[in-house]
């Protein structure tokens, strides 16, 4: 059986917070920062990509 892809969210935010998704089955909540260079970041307890969306994206203040 193949192991499913990591999942990839496209964001308009360049700072994201990641729990796993999954209530008491994730994992501590992290925040991650897209780098501009980039433009996505990967959490590094459950692999979840998170891309930017370019046109859409907020400038965080």
């Amino acid at each position: 059986m193949p192991i499913p892809a990591p999942e990839t969210e496209v964001v308009t935010t360049w700072k994201v917070a990641c729990d796993g998704g999954e209530g008491a089955l994730g994992h501590p909540r992290v925040w991650l920062t897209i780098p501009h260079a980039t433009g996505f970041v990967e959490c590094g307890y459950c692999d979840k990509k998170y891309v930017i969306d370019r046109d859409h994206a907020h400038e965080d203040h």
